[in-house]
């Protein structure tokens, strides 16, 4: 049994991810079962969505699981066991207006990790995706005008 043990993470800031992943490994030696249910979205017309935003979202919604799913796959294989989840949305597999930012990262971390489950078979770790339908999240509500604020955390 294992105290537990508060660690942060953003998972936006791809470069911190590696060492957050070493000290859980050094912390508990494994992880048996990675689950990836970090996100970011956006609401507005492509148009009014600046390109740094966009990055941010798919920083947030592909990069970041799967910086962290390669930091600790080795160990997994190692062992050749576990499983990793990735808890991503419906709009990964149809677009909705005006989400084509957060569509477009969840279209991207569904196509990951249907690739990483069927390379992952030969080593017995699952790959699973969980894609819910619309859920009620976390929201700062913009000032007009100001799309950068309208990020759901």
């Amino acid at each position: 049994t294992y105290a537990p043990k508060l660690i942060l993470l953003d998972i936006s800031d791809i470069n911190c991810i590696q060492d957050v992943a070493k000290e859980i490994l050094t912390c508990y030696g494994c992880v048996d079962i990675l689950i990836n249910n970090a996100s970011m979205k956006v609401k507005g017309a492509v148009q009014s969505i600046s390109l740094e935003l966009d990055k941010k979202i798919m920083d947030a919604n592909y990069f970041g699981p799967i910086t962290l799913t390669k930091a600790i796959l080795p160990n997994m294989i190692s062992r050749r066991t576990g499983h990793i989840v990735l808890i991503n949305s419906i709009q990964g597999k149809i677009g909705i207006p005006f989400r084509a930012a957060y569509a477009a990262s969840k279209h991207a971390a569904v196509g990951f990790f249907d690739c990483l489950r069927a390379e992952m078979e030969e080593f017995d770790i699952s790959v699973s995706t969980v894609s819910p339908a619309f859920i009620c999240s976390y929201h700062r509500q913009p000032a007009p005008g100001n799309w950068e604020a309208s990020i759901w955390k």
